[in-house]
């Protein structure tokens, strides 16, 4: 039988699995997506308007899911704040979904092992 006791190994492995399926925060997960969003937005329309202001064929179809944006300086702050809204709730709901999958799986795991632990006891009644 072996050693039940964890040796220093045992316990860094359980302290990096511990890190690695814990709990996101939504509320943070959907600021930092919010933001990276709405940056790449505006930028992405600033630069557009400085290289070539005359040909807004690529981003032009973004006023179809965002109102109101445009291919102009005003326009690159209604999509900044339309990458803020957009980013927070896609953060926010990646988060959430991900937490509810590491939930279900730690349930299941943690019953197979309860099974497979008392398996051998209703073998001795």
């Amino acid at each position: 039988m072996p050693d039940p006791t964890p040796t220093p190994e045992d316990k860094l492995l359980e302290q990096e699995l511990e890190l690695a399926f814990a709990p996101l925060h939504k509320r943070h997960l959907g600021v930092a997506v919010a933001l990276v969003t709405a940056v790449l937005l505006f930028a992405g329309t600033a630069v557009h308007l400085l290289r070539s202001p005359g040909e807004p064929y690529p981003l032009v179809l973004l006023d179809r899911y965002l109102p109101g944006y445009e291919v102009s300086w005003k326009g690159a702050f209604v999509g900044a704040f339309w990458g803020l809204w957009v980013g927070f709730v896609l953060g926010w709901f990646f988060a959430f979904t991900r937490n509810i999958a590491i939930a279900v799986a730690r349930i299941v795991f943690r019953a197979r092992a309860e099974l497979a632990a008392t398996r051998g006891f209703l073998d001795h009644i």
